[in-house]
């Protein structure tokens, strides 16, 4: 393979892919702050009550939905509630899963569970003392900490939105040529007529690319890492692996992958570099080498 330099692939990593959208997902902060707009408007009654215990249980008895605000208000996700047991005994450490004390029917014991969550997540501070004058804004702006989280993900849709449109560019150049993305077994079969063998009934690949006049499919994974890591050296083992099981079938195998992340572990990515027929990143890309490794 021309440029088949390993010099070149580690020279050439893009210094960064981010777009402003990148950074926060608003419409999804939307979406999710939409759900329980309702619920925060009712608790923003409580909001510099001084008798807010009580307050805060007779609303609670009215509205009993509320409740599942309540997590919200603390930056917990309700699914991580399962995971999160709390301390009932500091002495001897007893902890126990309250999830239940925001869905369960409301009992005598579900009141007074509440109203130690609202002390000591410092919650009744909060509400008592106007620290939060308005909860939906309030938890807009958790809602907004919380899609952080999901920058790593985006990332991986960065780089497939770039590599897709250098397959959308080359497909329609070679009209041999077609693609589809996220890629499963069945989904391969269905739109090429190629049955491939998967190592595990979860595989999806990034990309499948197919020349229809020669029936050779070439299946695509692309990532991109702004920063190094442990996970680096695993990462290239595991493509090393695929590409030989890939390769097995007769299939190619493209692993397609950029970020200075690498310059922490170039080590392994070199070894998998001579190892694997196409590790290539998105310089290469924009040079044309799809040309050379699909002719």
């Amino acid at each position: 393979m021309k440029n088949k330099n390993f010099n070149h692939l580690k020279d050439t990593f893009q210094e960064s892919i981010f777009t402003w959208d990148y950074f926060t997902d608003f419409e999804k902060v939307k979406i999710n702050i939409k759900k329980v707009k309702v619920e925060l408007n009712i608790l923003n009654s409580l909001i510099g009550e001084e008798n807010i215990e009580e307050e805060f249980i007779n609303l609670i008895c009215e509205y009993p939905k509320i409740r599942q605000a309540l997590p919200l208000l603390i930056a917990v996700r309700k699914d991580k509630l399962n995971d999160t047991p709390i301390i009932t005994d500091i002495y001897t450490l007893m902890a126990e899963n309250k999830k239940y004390i925001f869905y369960d029917d409301i009992t005598k014991n579900i009141k007074y569970e509440l109203l130690i969550f609202f002390r000591e997540s410092g919650l009744k501070d909060i509400f008592q003392n106007r620290y939060i004058k308005n909860l939906v804004d309030y938890c807009f702006g958790v809602e907004v900490g919380f899609d952080t989280n999901a920058r790593k993900n985006r990332t991986g849709t960065l780089m497939e939105n770039i590599v897709s449109n250098y397959l959308d560019n080359f497909c329609n150049k070679h009209t041999d040529f077609s693609y589809i993305e996220q890629a499963t077994q069945k989904r391969i079969l269905e739109n090429f007529n190629y049955k491939i063998d998967i190592d595990k009934n979860s595989r999806r690949f990034d990309f499948a690319l197919h020349n229809n006049k020669t029936n050779k499919l070439f299946l695509i994974e692309v990532n991109y890492y702004s920063s190094g890591g442990s996970k680096l050296k695993a990462t290239a083992g595991e493509y090393q692996y695929l590409n030989d099981f890939i390769k097995s079938q007769n299939i190619k195998f493209i692993w397609i992958t950029d970020g200075k992340g690498w310059l922490t572990a170039l080590n392994p990515l070199e070894e998998i570099f001579k190892h694997n027929d196409y590790v290539i990143n998105i310089d290469m890309l924009k040079n044309g080498i799809l040309n050379e490794i699909c002719r």
